[in-house]
Order: structure tokens, then C-alpha cells, then sequence
């Protein structure tokens, strides 16, 4: 668990600060779409600090397929879990997402989350099987 914790945190913290970036680059996005003029300080503190903590969480939580007793799809759904709790108490803190659009805020994430799953996982699995049969064959 020492190595879980200290792992989650080098992870997050090497990537943490791609949330503001991210932010930052969807600020200027709307600003030159006409969405919004200009931000306040609170807005602008409020957005990279709490972007800040969001990328550092969603970084972190990918230690969670180190673990080898755990299976991948136990893991899969402990990241989606933490993910889902990270991405929409941002969203709500910020006020990017209403409380009445947390349902379709959740089919979004749904989707894109086992979109995005399915294509990492399903090449990585193709590649393992042909390694195992290449193993199989030089082992004959």
C-alpha cells in the first residue's frame, strides 16, 4: 500500500499541470468564439486550482493497474469511480456542469470512458495473444 500511495502521487504530480493547460487552452477557445468575454479572479484561481487537483487525481488513479491481484476489470472500474467522483465535483464546484445535467453528464462519461477503455485494452490484449502464441510456437 506504501508503494500504491507513493506511486499515485509521482504520477500525479507528474502531470498535474496539465489541467490548467487544458483549462487554459478551453478559455481562449471560448473567448475567441465570443462564449465569454472575460473571467474573474475567483473564476481563474477557483479553475487552476481545482484543475490543478483533477489532473493530479486522474493521473494518480492509473497506479491502479500496478497492482497485480487485482483484476483488470475490478481496476478498470475502481479508475472509472474515482474518475466519475473527480471529473463531476470539479464540474459542479466550477459550475460547468448544472445539477440538473448530472445525468447526462454521467452518459457522457459513461461512453467516453468505456470508449476510451475499449481502445487501449483490445490492442493490448491482440498483442499479448500473438506474443503468447509466437512463445508457443518457438517453444515446439
Amino acid at each position: 500500500m506504501k508503494d500504491f500511495a507513493r506511486n499515485f502521487c509521482l504520477r500525479g504530480l507528474m502531470y498535474a499541470w496539465g489541467g490548467p493547460v487544458i483549462m487554459a487552452i478551453v478559455w481562449m477557445c471560448l473567448a475567441a468564439n465570443g462564449t465569454i468575454s472575460e473571467l474573474t479572479v475567483r473564476e481563474v484561481t477557483l479553475g487552476i486550482m481545482s484543475t490543478t487537483v483533477m489532473a493530479f487525481v486522474a493521473a494518480g488513479i492509473s497506479v491502479v493497474y500496478q497492482m497485480e491481484n487485482l483484476p483488470r476489470p475490478f481496476a478498470a472500474l475502481i479508475q472509472a469511480s474515482v474518475l466519475y467522483i473527480d471529473y463531476l465535483g470539479i464540474y459542479l464546484l466550477n459550475g460547468w456542469v448544472p445539477v440538473s445535467q448530472i445525468g447526462m453528464f454521467s452518459l457522457i462519461f459513461v461512453a467516453i470512458f468505456g470508449l476510451i477503455w475499449a481502445c487501449i485494452y483490445i490492442p493490448i490484449r491482440r498483442k499479448v495473444k500473438r506474443m503468447n502464441r509466437m512463445m508457443a510456437d518457438q517453444a515446439e
